[in-house]
């Protein structure tokens, strides 16, 4: 019977069984990820190619972080396994760093360090998800999150926000699509690609919902720091309190202090499900590297000096970038609220041509443009959202200019 079992297992063209499990061979790779890649291959090939795809600060990580990570290199007590939950230290400063940023009251039993948020959304996922389970996904969304989903053999369902609510998701459009099997909701406010930051009164209507259908919600708050306009930082277990026992935070360095490449982020959530999701980690990658906890005890005690630094360019980049999209015929943009990302709509552009070829998807323009312009940006199909594309504004002001002019060219061309 094992043997039957396993010839009918075999792939049937070459006699042998998949050499890549279905599980994996599902998973799409990161577009942005794709697309920041590609454009620093032209760069090293010599071509003028700006990129607007990756989704991280241009800033060096501040020197204070530096040091204490310099002097941890030379510590050899950091040269061992420490827990698999992180330090001592930095799951501490994590608890007082959440009460000072957001007013969430927090233990370090409630504490995951994990190798970056990617990390603590796909902990989450596969301690809480079962295999059937429906999942409800804001669109635009991260592109990490229906991959983190589906590896859990959980469904993803795609619930629509408009450009003309600036992409903010109601209570009232969720709850079309909740149904018996549905078990999470994943917010992400400030929101990567479309910069959406909810309110207080929208987060307290989405979480009602929530307790109403008994939904575990994943809320993503990397982008805390970054909301414009006056908005203040608003998290949903502090606005929604009985929620905290069915509410897991996702939160790290990387988008606050220009951390990216140092890989630390963390999940906070109830005891047993941190206790269950440490246990799965202790089975996959054990603790964080210690020289990069260390840096991060350092950046979430010291002053916000270095973050209000970052946040003022990034605010004068999101004023720019607004205005100049605001200058290309048949583009639509709305101003971003929070993040470093602006989102426009090319729905218009499609179906027509630039210099005799037409266009039919975002991701032939994003391809188009890469090509004429040297222009790169990711296509809102990675999003979920065709006819859309993202474009990061962590990069320095004259690129931005400079990338933004080339795209007002090329676009007037537009048949």
């Amino acid at each position: 019977m094992a043997s039957e079992q396993f010839e009918n297992s075999r792939n049937e063209t070459t006699g042998e069984k998949g050499r890549i499990s279905e599980l994996i061979s599902a998973i799409k790779p990161s577009a942005t990820l794709a697309v920041d890649a590609k454009a620093k291959a032209l760069k090293a090939k010599g071509e003028p190619v700006i990129g607007f795809g990756a989704g991280e600060p241009d800033f060096a990580t501040p020197e204070f972080i530096v040091e204490a990570a310099t002097k941890a290199a030379g510590d050899k007590t950091m040269h061992k396994y420490t827990p698999t939950s992180g330090l001592p230290a930095l799951r501490e400063a994590i608890v007082q760093k959440t009460l000072r940023d957001s007013g969430l009251p927090i233990s370090t039993s409630q504490v995951l360090v994990t190798n970056g948020g990617k990390q603590a959304i796909s902990n989450a996922c596969l301690t809480l998800l079962d295999p059937g389970d429906e999942v409800l996904l804001p669109v635009p969304y991260w592109t990490t999150y229906p991959e983190a989903v589906a590896l859990a053999r959980a469904v993803p369902v795609e619930v629509p926000t408009s450009i003309e609510d600036d992409f903010h998701v109601t209570a009232e459009e969720l709850e079309k699509h909740v149904t018996s099997r549905t078990k999470m909701l994943i917010l992400n406010s400030p929101s990567n690609p479309s910069g959406a930051v909810l309110s207080e009164s929208e987060l307290s209507e989405i979480g009602d919902f929530a307790l109403e259908h008994g939904l575990w919600v994943l809320t993503d708050e990397i982008y805390e720091h970054l909301t414009y306009g006056g908005r203040p930082l608003v998290s949903l277990p502090v606005v929604k309190p009985e929620l905290r026992e069915k509410c897991i935070v996702v939160n790290g360095v990387a988008k606050t202090f220009a951390m990216t490449g140092w890989r630390v982020g963390w999940m906070i959530g109830p005891n047993d499900v941190v206790e269950a999701a440490t246990n799965l980690q202790s089975h996959t990658t054990s603790n964080v590297s210690n020289i990069s906890q260390m840096a991060t005890v350092a950046a979430l005690s010291g002053d916000l000096s270095a973050v209000a630094e970052m946040k003022v360019a990034f605010e004068r980049r999101r004023q720019s970038i607004f205005k100049l999209f605001g200058e290309i015929r048949d583009v639509v943009c709305r101003e971003p609220e929070g993040a470093f990302y602006a989102f426009p709509s090319f729905e218009k552009l499609l179906g027509r041509e630039i210099r005799g070829v037409k266009v039919e998807t975002t991701v032939e323009l994003a391809e188009i443009v890469l090509d004429l312009a040297k222009v790169a940006f990711v296509p809102g199909e990675a999003f979920g959202a065709p006819g859309y594309g993202r474009f990061s504004y962590a990069l320095a002001d004259a690129d931005l200019g400079e990338g933004l002019s080339r795209l007002i060219e090329l676009f007037s061309e537009v048949k």
